[in-house]
């Protein structure tokens, strides 16, 4: 389904915008070593740990037990890089609980003449692992969940626009049902602000839930593609929304 390619996109995109994704890597990392000050657990479990881009990786793991970073695929380098981090456990997983699997056997070979009538044949599972997690930190993958499922559903069924915003709002709320049952921690972009040439901007939320204040929340802009990598006559930045729950 491409993920492998999705996250190589990551790490090239993060190379080409020179410091553009410095301030928020900084303000991400500062807010989880602030929800450990607010919790101070044994065990930690990082969903969406990727690149460790945003993760204070080294002062997490000075400061409790077990670090899992779980994520679908974990790139050479973060395997190497954690190789020696001996409280430190690398977790292959679908943190969406099997919607990869589920959407993959349902769709993935259908063609042009037999595509999906609508989403309803496709169950939005729930992730439930287990063990004890201890705090959880959702990385900037609340509203990356459904992407690469919901690009392969548009190629291989005949659903419509509201049948795909229904996928991505149950994808997103049985993320944070998830969160909500644990302490956890959730940084998230919520929207995506395009601004063209001529400087007329355009909004897209990404987030399509409500999210929670929680114990204690921020918000900051992240400079997300200011080298207009995505659309040459486009610059866009994130809103980010941070909060302890």
């Amino acid at each position: 389904m491409g993920y492998y390619d999705y996250q190589q996109g990551l790490i090239y995109r993060h190379l080409n915008q020179g410091n553009g994704w410095i301030d928020h890597e900084e303000k991400c990392r500062n807010f989880i070593l602030k929800a450990l000050y607010y919790y101070n657990p044994q065990k930690v479990t990082v969903l969406g740990s990727g690149w460790l881009l945003e993760l204070p990786l080294s002062e997490m793991a000075e400061r409790v037990s077990s670090v899992i970073l779980s994520d679908i695929v974990h790139p050479p380098e973060v395997i190497r890089q954690t190789s020696d981090m001996k409280n430190v456990i690398l977790s292959e997983d679908d943190v969406t609980g099997g919607l990869i699997e589920e959407v993959w056997n349902k769709a993935g070979n259908r063609t042009f003449l037999n595509k999906l009538k609508s989403l309803n044949e496709i169950l939005i599972p729930e992730y439930q692992p287990v063990g004890d997690p201890g705090l959880i930190i959702s990385l900037n993958i609340l509203t990356q969940l459904e992407v690469l499922p919901e690009k392969l559903l548009k190629r291989k069924s005949k659903a419509t626009d509201n049948e795909f915003l229904a996928f991505r709002k149950n994808v997103q709320m049985n993320h944070l049902k998830y969160l909500k049952n644990h302490k956890s921690v959730l940084i998230s972009d919520v929207a995506e602000i395009f601004t063209e040439t001529g400087g007329k901007s355009i909004e897209k939320k990404t987030a399509v839930i409500k999210l929670p204040s929680g114990k204690l929340k921020e918000e900051w802009t992240w400079d997300f593609d200011l080298k207009k990598m995505d659309y040459n006559r486009k610059s866009s930045v994130m809103k980010v929304y941070a909060v302890i729950l």
